[in-house]
């Protein structure tokens, strides 16, 4: 199949996913819309994360491709691909010793190099991430000091804090409690309509 290079967003053609050439997942082929949310709904062990793992480049794919705005994303280098698409993990690991700002911060390390370092536009991009997500009045703290869903708001921010990306979620709510789930999904929401 001839990749179509003028399709925007997320795009799989024909992709095979799974571990050292075993298929979980086989010859999935879908355009994800933008500024909306899409869900892949599946049993347990049916390849859901597999799947995503492989559009995130964790995984390398079986077969097929998996195009971001019309370029493969196994194909592109790393920091591209970070300035496109940020990932959501359902138990965020998050580094003990930084504080919300700092690692909400670290979201913007895609747009760093030697020549361009910390900008009024990373700082200002920071601040918003943080009050989108409630985060703002506990900045100054440790993430370790955080409860399970502070922490998984910070995540959110930190997936958010470059608007227009899209974001893989994988279960971004599973270990939460239902009033949690619920802000964390109104915050997903939000993104996706509001800031694309």
């Amino acid at each position: 199949m001839a990749h179509n290079t003028k399709k925007p967003g997320l795009v799989l053609e024909n992709l095979s996913a799974g571990y050292q050439k075993k298929i979980i997942v086989d010859d999935i082929s879908l355009a994800i819309p933008q500024q909306k949310i899409t869900v892949l709904v599946g049993a347990n062990g049916c390849g859901k994360s597999t799947l995503l793992s492989t559009i995130a480049r964790l995984l390398q794919p079986l077969g097929g491709t998996a195009l971001l705005d019309g370029k493969a994303i196994h194909g592109q280098p790393t920091k591209d691909v970070a300035r496109q698409l940020g990932i959501l993990p359902q138990s965020p690991l998050l580094p003990e010793g930084l504080t919300v700002f700092e690692l909400v911060s670290r979201g913007r390390f895609p747009w760093q190099n030697f020549m361009r370092q910390w900008s009024d536009e990373d700082e200002l991009a920071v601040e918003e991430a943080l009050r989108l997500t409630g985060t703002a009045a506990f900045a100054h703290l440790p993430v370790e000091s955080l409860s399970g869903g502070q922490r998984q708001r910070v995540a959110v921010g930190r997936a958010l804090v470059a608007p227009g990306r899209a974001i893989l979620a994988d279960e971004p709510t599973g270990s939460l409690d239902p009033k949690m789930t619920d802000e964390v999904i109104h915050l997903l929401q939000h993104a996706a309509h509001q800031l694309g």
